[in-house]
């Protein structure tokens, strides 16, 4: 039974709850969705916010933070030229063959803590059920922190569509970039309590609050998507330069940056990104030039603690090298990607529950038996036991599905998405 339920918890506004897991009939997913500026005044007053104790710390083999934050829509050369993130680049190690899985944003954000995309071609309001599990439920088996931290999200636990600046009405916070939020099995009292705005993460910084795991991400100015890649290398520099020199949040600390996807999609999309932290002290200034995608934020996490694995794309997607050489976790090419005559780009979607544009299927069942290359990490039991006895299209290869080459049994997708 996970440690982290409301009894365990320092919760700010609401009462502690006994000490079980949230289930189905406790979840909210649509308690907190209202966009009115009325109706958002008044929950901030209410809204819990969750304080991690000191005591839950599970030390890891390579770091024992993970930090991962995101940028939008940029192609790779674009992004690596820009005097910012270039230089933060140079104070870690470059990842140069890291690419997104398919278009537009919310497809690559859901994935990234959920190990697929269930076939999303789009940015609408989507909510994944229940009975599909993330990273989330990984860490929490295992009694790791976890939180994420949204600039500009109206208050803790927001699961609405979009919040805008009140006196510009420019777009802020947007729940497209927000994956946990994403998955209705994110939605109970305790859960929505780790998911807060940004604001919180330097008053999490200066108690040294931080979880062991979190998302952050910049709002639809700062991150690229409304303005540029100059203001979003910008805005990450001074975010992060300060951060580099803060012992407590250095030690043996992973990070990640990151972009969603790239901006041309008659190409392959691939996307700047580097790693950053203490975790990598020794490396400044290296390429990793090995293949990865969105899936390996989640494939590191698992190796690095040790954890379960969802079934889904997760399990055979290549670890970080640098944690891989302390977890001995193997690396396997994506040639069809990574090659300059490449013939997949992962740049669009097949079917599934959420396609709009090309063809719907049902929910796809997770693999339960499938085990990671090598080290043999096996699915969540709680996993196992919802989905048990269905038919899978998830293996423990590295390379993935898109539109053009789907499952087998799967039409393929002639829609440009």
């Amino acid at each position: 039974m996970a440690a982290f339920a409301l009894g365990v918890l320092a919760i700010v506004g609401v009462a502690a709850a006994p000490n079980k897991r949230a289930t189905p009939t406790s979840l909210e997913p649509d308690l907190y969705t209202a966009t009115v500026n009325t109706s958002v005044y008044a929950a901030q007053a209410t809204a819990p916010t969750a304080k991690v104790p000191k005591k839950y710390h599970m030390g890891g083999r390579s770091f024992d933070r993970f930090i991962t934050i995101w940028m939008e829509n940029t192609d790779y050369d674009k992004a690596a030229g820009d005097p910012n993130l270039s230089w933060l680049a140079s104070q870690g190690v470059t990842l140069s063959e890291y690419y997104g899985v398919t278009h537009p944003s919310q497809p690559n954000y859901a994935p990234s803590v959920g190990g697929d995309n269930f076939g999303m071609d789009n940015d609408d309001f989507n909510q994944i059920n229940c009975n599909v599990s993330t990273v989330v439920d990984l860490l929490e088996e295992r009694d790791i922190s976890w939180g994420t931290y949204q600039e500009d999200m109206p208050y803790t636990g927001y699961e609405g569509f979009s919040w805008v600046n009140q006196k510009t009405q420019a777009n802020d916070y947007v729940r497209k970039h927000n994956p946990p939020i994403i998955y209705n099995a994110n939605t109970g009292p305790q859960r929505l309590a780790f998911q807060k705005n940004l604001t919180m993460f330097y008053q999490d910084l200066a108690n040294e609050d931080l979880p062991q795991w979190s998302f952050i991400t910049p709002n639809m100015t700062n991150d690229g998507h409304d303005s540029s890649v100059t203001v979003a290398g910008t805005w990450m520099r001074s975010f992060l330069e300060p951060l580099l020199s803060n012992e407590y949040f250095m030690e043996r600390t992973l990070i990640l940056v990151t972009f969603d996807e790239n901006h041309t999609y008659t190409i392959a999309n691939k996307v700047f990104s580097f790693l950053l932290g203490g975790a990598v002290k020794g490396l400044e200034g290296t390429t990793d030039s090995h293949y990865y995608n969105h899936y390996s934020e989640i494939s590191t996490v698992e190796a690095n603690w040790d954890l379960h694995t969802l079934g889904r794309w997760d399990v055979g997607a290549n670890v970080f090298d640098v944690v891989a050489a302390k977890t001995n976790d193997i690396y396997r090419p994506n040639d069809a990607v990574t090659l300059a005559n490449g013939t997949i780009f992962q740049n669009s979607s097949f079917a599934g529950p959420f396609n709009t544009v090309f063809a719907q299927a049902a929910y796809p069942a997770p693999n339960v038996w499938i085990k990671s290359p090598k080290t043999a990490r096996t699915v969540l039991p709680a996993i196992k036991k919802i989905w048990s006895g269905m038919d899978s299209y998830y293996n423990n290869g590295v390379v993935i599905p898109d539109g053009q080459h789907p499952p087998t049994g799967y039409a393929v997708n002639d829609v440009s998405n």
